[in-house]
């Protein structure tokens, strides 16, 4: 497939980039600035200028796109990520305005250049735990698709917002437009730097509700998405089958969600349910920290 992906150079793009090169992709990197990485070509741009996304789409991607002497070929799926991070990157409305309009500005592109699958980047922020004021607990465990989303931050509110948008989309264009409510984002290295401390300190995995995805599996994840057609519009919890704490599950729910409804779960099973994605894509992640650090 010929694929526009918004936000490569970041640290779960990148991550992505690779693993949908590596399936046999033209991959096409629209971003303030650059991968480069051998075999993905970069287009620098930004998302909220319309101009400069619809040019991205109706564009060759190299030089080599000039030997047949056919013209520019069509996109046929857009896989978009750019995004402001997380908050405190930038001021609350700047990462509002960036993401909601950026977003805006991708999936009217893409349709109206004839893209009939996008998929996007949304958050596990979205629940309304990960940056709440205070701790705030799930209403139920594990937390699946239909779990509340009520968030108090600026980045989680853009990323409501853009569920909505694409919802909306989708429903006037009937094109497959598929949503990744993404756990925290795990690079390889991160097993040896950053995994003893949780399994020290599980505290501070209670913001992530414990769970994370391996960015390459998110790159997995993407491609199950651009297999699957006729879903319509679908959002997917994204994660690990695992927990990032070496914790039980039963150790976990006395020690942090006592009086939390929670559904029978595994002894290390993720509070961050990924069965949706499993049973309507077929996802299945294969890297975890117990294999990396033991």
């Amino acid at each position: 497939m010929r694929i526009l992906f918004t936000g490569g150079s970041g640290k779960a793009g990148r991550h992505a980039c690779e693993y949908l090169r590596d399936q046999g992709h033209r991959i096409v990197n629209f971003d303030r600035v650059p991968l480069g990485l051998d075999g993905v070509d970069d287009r620098l741009g930004d998302m909220t200028d319309l101009g400069q996304v619809y040019d991205a789409l109706t564009s060759i991607a190299g030089f080599d796109d000039l030997l047949p002497g056919t013209g520019v070929p069509k996109f046929d799926a857009v896989v978009h990520f750019a995004a402001v991070p997380r908050i405190l990157v930038t001021g609350d409305a700047e990462c509002y305005r960036v993401n909601t309009l950026g977003t805006y500005n991708v999936i009217d592109a893409a349709l109206k250049t004839g893209v009939r699958k996008i998929i996007f980047a949304s958050s596990e922020t979205t629940y309304g735990v990960c940056f709440a004021d205070g701790t705030r607990k799930p209403d139920y465990l594990p937390v699946d698709e239909d779990h509340p989303v009520i968030p108090e931050d600026s980045y989680a509110m853009s990323k409501v917002c853009n569920e909505v948008t694409a919802r909306s989309f989708q429903r006037r264009s009937g094109a497959d437009i598929y949503g990744l409510r993404i756990n925290n984002v795990i690079e390889p290295h991160e097993y040896e730097t950053d995994f003893p401390a949780y399994i020290e300190n599980p505290d501070l995995r209670l913001r992530n509700i414990f769970g994370y995805i391996d960015a390459r599996d998110l790159g997995h994840m993407a491609q199950c998405c651009l297999d699957t057609d006729g879903l319509g519009y679908e959002v997917f919890n994204v994660a690990n089958d695992d927990t990032s704490v070496a914790l039980e599950t039963d150790d976990i729910m006395a020690r942090y969600y006592e009086g939390i409804q929670v559904a029978e779960m595994g002894a290390h099973e993720t509070f961050y349910s990924n069965a949706k994605a499993k049973r309507l894509v077929g996802f299945a992640p294969q890297f975890g920290w117990r294999d990396a650090i033991g």
